[in-house]
């Protein structure tokens, strides 16, 4: 006989625990300075993978600098490296070395970059894990970009060759690999790209690009900034308010969406990335008190069923 099919309390308890897991191991973009990183501390859990940006104008030493802070703080830095904004074979190894010097080496993320076209030896994110530097100063796992919304500047073909041909060459190097996607606003669309995905046999674990609480007029200028689209259906369900810009949005829909649709079988590992663009202390608040608010939730639903078990 089937078993049957779960009541509304058991789809909300399933939803709340998977909201509080996906949160329990987040990772974050630093766009600002540190001292924002000293007041956002107290809310972001010991362990975190931290980006550190690959800031134009900024020389190795410095960015290295960063990320030791960070790593001093208790978080993972994860230095991104541009691939198409190495002017030289010189300046892949400066940055490395530099980031071995401060022991903040053992995980990158690479991409592209802005540039159409590049400005040294380095035209993708394959050239540079190809170029076997990596190991050499110490990189142990490298996580390279997905697009699910795609980009107005590739096809679908060329996006999932090049993810293909990222995750074969992660996979030859013997580098451990994840996949950070472009941030959005439609859990439906990342949910059939992650679907998509494993079909493909890209198995690395992904970690969904999600914005942090932002006013609607800086997200839509992030989403125009980074060629994402943002469909009528997906701002009404995410909750941006067209005609509010100053008002602020956060993506307890989205997640809690893409919460409910997913399924381990279907889309493999999944995990989420934070972009903070409203700031990183705020939004580290509230991931924090998202995170707290699904475990109460779910020690509620434990408590009304006879099982007293503490999410703490």
């Amino acid at each position: 006989m089937a078993s049957p099919a779960p009541g509304p309390q058991e789809r909300g308890h399933d939803t709340a625990a998977a909201d509080s897991t996906l949160l329990a191991d987040f990772s974050l973009d630093m766009t600002g300075k540190l001292g924002e990183l000293a007041s956002a501390r107290r809310c972001i859990l010991p362990g975190t993978r931290v980006h550190v940006g690959f800031i134009s104008g900024q020389d190795p030493a410095g960015r290295a600098s960063t990320a030791r802070a960070i790593k001093r703080s208790g978080f993972v830095p994860v230095p991104v490296i541009a691939a198409r904004r190495l002017r030289s074979e010189a300046m892949l190894r400066e940055y490395l070395g530099a980031l071995q010097a401060a022991d903040a080496s053992g995980s990158v993320l690479v991409v592209a970059g802005d540039p159409a076209q590049p400005q040294g030896p380095y035209p993708d994110t394959a050239s540079v894990i190809d170029s076997g530097l990596l190991e050499r100063y110490g990189v142990r796992q490298v996580s390279v970009a997905g697009h699910p919304a795609g980009l107005p500047a590739a096809d679908d073909k060329a996006l999932w060759s090049a993810l293909a041909g990222k995750a074969a060459a992660l996979e030859q190097r013997g580098l451990g690999g994840s996949v950070v996607t472009q941030f959005g606003f439609d859990p439906g669309l990342v949910l059939a790209w992650l679907a998509d995905a494993r079909a493909r046999g890209v198995g690395l674990l992904v970690r969904v690009g999600v914005p942090g609480p932002a006013s609607v007029r800086l997200l839509l200028s992030y989403a125009s900034r980074c060629g994402v689209s943002v469909s009528t259906p997906a701002a009404r369900d995410y909750g941006l308010s067209l005609t509010g810009p100053a008002a602020t949005a956060t993506p307890d829909r989205f997640i809690q969406a893409l919460a409910s649709g997913y399924d381990p079988q279907v889309h493999g590992e999944m995990k989420l990335h934070v972009n903070p663009f409203g700031g990183l202390t705020a939004t580290a608040e509230w991931a924090s008190q998202f995170r707290n608010s699904r475990s109460r939730e779910v020690s509620a639903i434990n408590t009304e069923r006879g099982g007293g078990c503490s999410m703490s």
